[in-house]
């Protein structure tokens, strides 16, 4: 205190101790502008997240968001990203759009939501259906089939010759047909396990997703017909399309094309 006191007491000490002062006030500016410089640099640093490329409509689920192509990764300035701002696609899955998203506009956690979208209608998109098709257990692979596994659909009929105008003969016999009428179909719902096992249950049902068309095609053939599920590889399944299957091509190796004309048909 006393060493102060003196030093401060003469000229040349004031002197020393306002040049220390400033360059002590140099030093602490210095390193400010140092920290605001890296500060700005830190802000302008360009982050990557997602943005939507069309109109992302309330409700459509995550997963769709991320299939079809809706949205696209971008570069911005950090200080520009929303809070929440979704950098990862996979954080989509199984969310859904809790309002409309437009066109550019960055997605974000606060914009989905994960309740309710597990619900079969967010598995679906354009002209996709789920479709429920009443089977029993033989018929259905009930309990061996399971949510995800992919299968194609045959359905018998008991048929009549057909008359040159398309309708039935009235005077022909039905004869039993078969034939594959969907192929490669993903399974979105199995039936829970009853008390006592699937094969205490006489009917029970799948859900299949298709397309429209296809779902027009199981319906009538359910309401009219027998369907049977047969279950597809999980892996590198070849695509197949079996011919019509009769008692005459199944027993005496008749053509199919021939059994097809033998109905009516044009083969």
């Amino acid at each position: 205190m006393q060493f102060a006191q003196r030093l401060l007491s003469t000229r040349g000490g004031t002197v020393a101790v306002s040049a220390a002062a400033a360059v002590l006030a140099a030093a602490v500016f210095i390193a400010y502008l140092h920290r605001y410089r890296e500060s700005v640099n830190s802000s302008n640093e360009p982050v990557t997240i997602l943005v939507s490329k069309g109109l992302i409509e309330k409700g459509t689920p995550g997963n769709i968001v991320g299939s079809q192509g809706l949205y696209q990764s971008t570069t911005t300035p950090k200080d520009e990203v929303l809070d929440g701002a979704i950098t990862d696609p996979d954080l989509l899955r199984g969310r859904l759009a809790i309002e409309d998203i437009y066109p550019g506009q960055q997605l974000t956690v606060s914009q989905f939501t994960a309740s309710g979208a597990d619900a079969i209608g967010n598995r679906l998109t354009a002209d996709q259906r789920a479709i429920s098709v009443p089977i029993d257990v033989a018929h259905g692979l009930v309990g061996k089939v399971q949510t995800g596994d992919r299968v194609d659909v045959f359905a018998g009929f008991n048929v009549k010759r057909l008359n040159v105008d398309g309708t039935p003969d009235p005077e022909a016999t039905d004869r039993p047909v078969l034939k594959l009428i969907m192929e490669d179909a993903l399974v979105i719902d199995v039936p829970e396990q009853q008390a006592g096992g699937f094969a205490r249950a006489e009917k029970s049902e799948l859900t299949l997703r298709v397309s429209d068309e296809q779902a027009a095609d199981l319906a009538f053939a359910s309401d009219n017909g027998k369907i049977w599920i047969v279950l597809r590889p999980k892996a590198n399944a070849k695509a197949t399309t079996p011919d019509i299957v009769t008692l005459e091509t199944l027993l005496f190796g008749v053509r199919p094309v021939t059994a097809v004309k033998s109905l009516g048909g044009r083969g």
